[in-house]
């Protein structure tokens, strides 16, 4: 007997259809999240020099933006809001309650949105949090209570999830508290649980006019963010956020840690999402629009690296193309 016939794996390779029934991975359009920008700066809608076929919305233009992602199969929205105003405290969150109100007024429960949770946006230093009188660290209990009270205004207004992105320490038990003190405990938390310090959120940076540091002596945010060089910290980041009441986690960025989205799918069994960040986006656009890949099939790639990972939810620039891009691929 040739041992040559029990070791061919050739045969599920042979054509498409064998390779469409060996896959192990599938992806679906459903769960996919879109990222958009509200942004109170602009009069129409701008596209985002730094991320290629992305846009600041008005109002106006944020709706019929939706309109058309429905229309693509897409029904999931993480916002976020780009204020005019930028301050050291008593924030002023009133664009974004109005957005909020007006989406729930067109799409009712026809859209699921998730509000994304920080203060980088509406301080003029850039951070996350509201600084110290030294104006050297990021009050952590100080902006946990504002991060709270600035989630029950989102929550109120009609976002069906709170999204905190900031890495305070604490703030999802104080966000799931105050929440739930209001009967309002139907409203899902989404933790960045694992959100690393990274070189690749400098796009987004851009669109929401957040880099950190002026005016400041900090001028990263290493100092609430997770190090590269420590997984451990982000795997304990995340159970800890579980434990405080958080119903979906998230790592971010995707691709550099993969090996963390694994080891998260295996520990916590719990909805994991996996954020394609904006300059891992704009990289695949940029080789596109310079002819040396497919665009809509680097994209699936990569979408299928994140779920044969473990993830379960993926949040993508892209997302508006995923049903498009899905229903052809060529296994």
């Amino acid at each position: 007997m040739n041992d040559f016939y029990y070791t061919n794996r050739r045969r599920i390779r042979a054509n498409q259809h064998i390779r469409e029934l060996a896959a192990h991975v599938q992806l679906n359009h459903k769960e996919f999240i879109q990222p958009l920008f509200l942004d109170e700066n602009i009069s129409t809608q701008t596209p985002l020099s730094s991320l290629h076929e992305i846009n600041s919305d008005t109002l106006t233009s944020l709706l019929q933006q939706m309109e058309n992602d429905l229309q693509n199969g897409i029904s999931k929205f993480l916002l976020f809001p780009v204020p005019a105003k930028k301050s050291e405290r008593n924030f002023d969150y009133n664009f974004i309650i109005n957005g909020l109100r007006e989406i729930r007024k067109k799409f009712g429960n026809t859209v699921w949105v998730a509000a994304d949770l920080c203060l980088c946006a509406y301080t003029s230093h850039g951070h996350c949090g509201i600084l110290n009188a030294a104006r050297n660290k990021v009050s952590n209990d100080e902006s946990v209570k504002e991060l709270a009270r600035y989630a029950l205004q989102l929550a109120k207004a009609g976002a069906d999830c709170i999204a905190p992105s900031d890495m305070m320490d604490g703030r999802i038990s104080a966000i799931r508290d105050i929440l739930n003190e209001n009967q309002l405990d139907d409203i899902a938390i989404m933790s960045y649980s694992a959100k690393f310090s990274s070189q690749f959120y400098g796009p987004f940076r851009d669109a929401c006019k957040s880099t950190p540091g002026n005016n400041c002596s900090i001028h990263d945010r290493k100092s609430y963010q997770a190090s590269p060089f420590n997984k451990n910290d982000a795997i304990l980041s995340t159970i800890r956020d579980i434990e405080e009441g958080a119903d979906i986690v998230m790592v971010k960025p995707a691709l550099p840690y993969l090996d963390v989205v694994h080891e998260l799918s295996e520990a916590v069994k719990w909805p994991l999402a996996a954020y394609h960040v904006s300059g891992e986006y704009q990289s695949i656009e940029l080789l596109a629009q310079n002819n040396i890949i497919e665009r809509d099939k680097a994209h699936v790639e990569i979408w299928t690296s994140l779920k044969r990972a473990g993830a379960t939810i993926i949040i993508s620039y892209a997302a508006r193309h995923a049903k498009e891009w899905i229903e052809k691929i060529e296994y």
